[in-house]
């Protein structure tokens, strides 16, 4: 059965990852900051008869990213998926637009958002990509989000999110094109304003059905498909 590793697994859009994933019979690998203080994850990977492997990493520790590269040599990783992501303690959920305004940044956490959520994937997709490389569907994805459109911008505001996710499109646009020739295909994906810590309990989309139409869409991605901007159900974005 293939294999997807995915980031942040200890709660929201990873939790849910991990549970589809595994029980379509796929091997996982999951990571999280403390994989220990996630009952449910605890929970998942008991139930799953081994096809749930846990592992503790914090995504902007880079030594740490290099030390879990060297632990998986020669595993191959169908489905790297770049979950783990932040708004800092400014978040939709908890001031809604007033956050992150005009006048009002907070530079330390404009660079912690940074380094989680643009320069954490592609660290780990330098030290992975031989993993990725050795599989059978070579794929490379990150959960984006449509605030990281600059055409589809009409609201302002959330600076130190958009512009960390707007960077990590252009990450990903550039990687879509330099692994091209390794028949390696890399997208970035909007999971949807789902009901998480992050987007609040008011959401519209539910995180089961946000991660089926993610899924969905990966399994669909394809190398003409690879560099470009997709929503879970399906819709390609603008940039």
């Amino acid at each position: 059965m293939p294999t997807v590793l995915v980031t942040g697994a200890g709660r929201g859009l990873g939790l849910e990852f991990v549970r589809q994933y595994a029980a379509d019979g796929w091997t996982v690998i999951a990571t999280a900051r403390a994989p220990d203080k996630s009952a449910e994850l605890q929970t998942l990977c008991k139930a799953a008869s081994g096809r749930i492997k846990l592992h503790p990493l914090d995504v902007v520790d880079h030594g740490a990213i290099e030390a879990f590269a060297a632990r998986l040599a020669g595993v191959p990783i169908d489905v790297l998926l770049h979950n783990s992501g932040t708004m800092g303690s400014h978040t939709f959920a908890g001031q809604g637009m007033k956050a992150q305004r005009f006048g009002e940044s907070h530079y330390e956490e404009w660079d912690y958002q940074f380094r989680v959520n643009a320069l954490a994937p592609m660290k780990l997709s330098e030290a992975l990509v031989e993993n990725v490389a050795a599989s059978g569907e070579r794929k490379i994805v990150a959960l984006s989000t449509i605030m990281a459109s600059i055409g589809g911008n009409s609201l302002g505001g959330f600076y130190a999110y958009r512009s960390s996710k707007a960077a990590l499109n252009a990450i990903l646009k550039s990687m879509a094109l330099d692994l091209a020739r390794r028949a390696i295909i890399v997208a970035p994906l909007h999971p949807g304003w789902a009901a998480t810590d992050m987007g609040g309990a008011g959401a519209p989309v539910r995180p089961q059905h946000s991660v089926a139409g993610l899924r969905q869409v990966i399994a669909g991605l394809t190398r003409e498909k690879s560099g470009r901007f997709w929503q879970f159900d399906g819709k390609e974005l603008g940039w």
